[in-house]
């Protein structure tokens, strides 16, 4: 015969067996980005820039899902591996590069489909050029770090910025993100810093998003540094690595 105790007892484990998938998924988000994060199978080149890059808040940041979609805009290894593992066999990282961009940084270009990083299926090489932001299917989340300012260069053309970011736009799945990280110029230099000290005043990032359609929805400061002065170059080796660097969340419609 079961005491009352040990029907309680069954009761509680069976409610804790039907618990919802929301509540079982809550915690596996943050599981993933510190598996990521702690893969030992990562390149010990990449661990040891984890300290300055502080992968573990951005990605948390982030908020991606398994799943999703991430267009990495003049790409990188490092983060493309991280991407690559937080969405999963299921999600797709797209490796956008840019043709003005690969030719500065005397790299061969990719074809359009190759998988550049071993043991990440799900990361694609796409080229593009900046105003089509030809993408094969449509992001949950377009990414572009340290070179938003390179944009306005002359050795990218210069791009025509705005109809760069109405294309970042449209690449967009209703709702879907555009995250960009940079260095941070003096307020109210505007553009002056892009291509001398390789910076850009925040509020003309903002100022450029509103105009796309972009509303502001969030910004990290992980990666603020108040000691940085804003005028050194960010190649100064007194700095280098450690530039104040602001990260924006903004969203489509």
């Amino acid at each position: 015969m079961i005491s009352p105790q040990a029907r309680i007892g069954f009761a509680l484990l069976a409610g804790s067996m039907m618990m919802s998938p929301a509540a079982i998924a809550a915690p596996v988000a943050k599981t993933d980005v510190a598996a990521a994060v702690a893969d030992p199978s990562r390149p010990a080149e990449d661990r040891a820039m984890d300290e300055a890059r502080h992968p573990a808040d951005i990605l948390a940041f982030l908020k991606l899902k398994p799943g999703e979609t991430v267009a990495d805009i003049w790409p990188g290894d490092y983060w493309d591996r991280l991407f690559s593992d937080v969405v999963g066999p299921h999600g797709t990282v797209y490796a956008v590069h840019l043709p003005q961009a690969d030719k500065v940084e005397k790299i061969a270009t990719p074809p359009n489909g190759a998988k550049p990083l071993a043991g990440h299926p799900n990361v694609i090489a796409i080229t593009t050029e900046p105003t089509d932001m030809a993408l094969p299917a449509k992001a949950d989340v377009i990414w572009i770090r340290q070179n938003y300012h390179d944009l306005y260069d002359p050795f990218m053309g210069p791009v025509d910025v705005a109809k760069f970011n109405k294309a970042v736009y449209r690449a967009l799945k209703p709702g879907g993100r555009f995250v960009i990280v940079d260095h941070v110029a003096p307020a109210g230099s505007k553009l002056a810093a892009t291509n001398t000290t390789h910076r850009i005043d925040p509020a003309v990032v903002k100022a450029d998003m509103a105009a796309a359609g972009f509303t502001f929805v969030g910004e990290s400061k992980v990666l603020h540094n108040p000691a940085d002065t804003h005028v050194s170059s960010v190649f100064d080796k007194a700095i280098r690595g450690h530039t104040d660097q602001f990260i924006y969340v903004f969203q489509r419609k």
